[in-house]
C-alpha cells in the first residue's frame, strides 16, 4: 500500500485562522479549547473531539486526533478497548510520524487519524473507513469555517445583545497572522465578557518557533 495524498492547507496557512479563534476563545474564558504551546497547536470542540498539530523540524508536521462519535478507525489501544478491528494509521508512514503518536498514546488518548506533512504535501495511511477528521471540523482549514467558529463563540458568550460582529472584523483578526492586539478583539467580544490581553497573548503564542 502507498500513502494517500490529502488536499489540506499547509500549517503556516492555518496559523492566522487558528490564532484568531484562540484569541476569541481565550478572551471569552475558553482558552483551553484552542491554544498553542510550541511545538503543539491544539483544538477541541468542547465535546471530546479534538485535533493536535505537532510541528517538527525541516517544516514537517503531524496532525492527529479523534472524533469521539464518528471515527471508525481504531488504532492500537483503541482497537482493544472497543473490541474493533485495528486500522494501522502508521502503515507505510515514515519514522518521523511516530513520536507525536507515541506522546498521544502515552497520554492514554485514542487516535482516529494521523496525517503527516513533509514540508510540501499532506499524506495519510491508506484505508476506506471514515476516520472522523471531517466531523471534528477543524476551523483553521478555511476562512469560512474560522469565521463561523468565531461568531459562534461570540454568540455563546454575549449577554448584551446588539449587532453581531461583521465578517470584516473577523477577517481582520485572521489577517494579522497571530499578531493580535487587544484593540482588534474589542470589535468582536462584548466588553463584559472580554479579557482582551489574555486573548492577544493566546494568539501571539502561535508565533513561537
Amino acid at each position: 500500500m502507498a500513502l494517500v495524498q490529502l488536499d489540506l492547507p499547509d500549517p503556516m496557512a492555518m496559523r492566522g485562522r487558528w490564532a484568531a479563534l484562540a484569541a476569541v476563545q481565550a478572551a471569552s474564558g475558553h482558552g483551553e479549547r484552542c491554544r498553542a504551546l510550541w511545538p503543539l497547536w491544539h483544538y477541541d470542540d468542547g465535546h471530546g473531539s479534538w485535533a493536535d498539530l505537532h510541528h517538527l523540524d525541516e517544516g514537517r508536521a503531524v496532525l492527529l486526533g479523534q472524533d469521539r462519535n464518528d471515527s471508525e478507525t481504531f488504532y492500537a489501544e483503541a482497537a482493544d478497548f472497543f473490541e474493533e478491528r485495528e486500522t494501522d494509521l502508521l502503515a507505510d508512514a515514515p519514522e518521523w510520524w511516530e513520536p507525536p503518536v507515541r506522546r498521544v498514546r502515552d497520554a492514554e488518548l485514542f487516535l482516529g487519524f494521523v496525517y503527516g506533512f513533509d514540508g510540501g504535501t499532506w499524506h495519510r495511511a491508506e484505508y476506506d473507513l471514515d476516520d472522523g477528521f471531517a466531523s471534528v471540523g477543524l476551523p483553521a482549514l478555511s476562512t469560512d469555517r474560522t469565521r463561523e467558529a468565531i461568531l459562534g463563540t461570540v454568540r455563546h458568550v454575549s449577554h448584551q445583545g446588539g449587532d453581531e460582529p461583521s465578517h470584516e472584523s473577523v477577517d481582520a483578526l485572521t489577517a494579522v497572522d497571530g499578531e493580535v492586539d487587544a484593540g482588534l478583539l474589542a470589535a468582536l467580544v462584548p466588553s463584559a465578557d472580554r479579557d482582551a490581553e489574555a486573548g492577544a497573548a493566546a494568539a501571539r503564542a502561535f508565533l513561537a518557533a
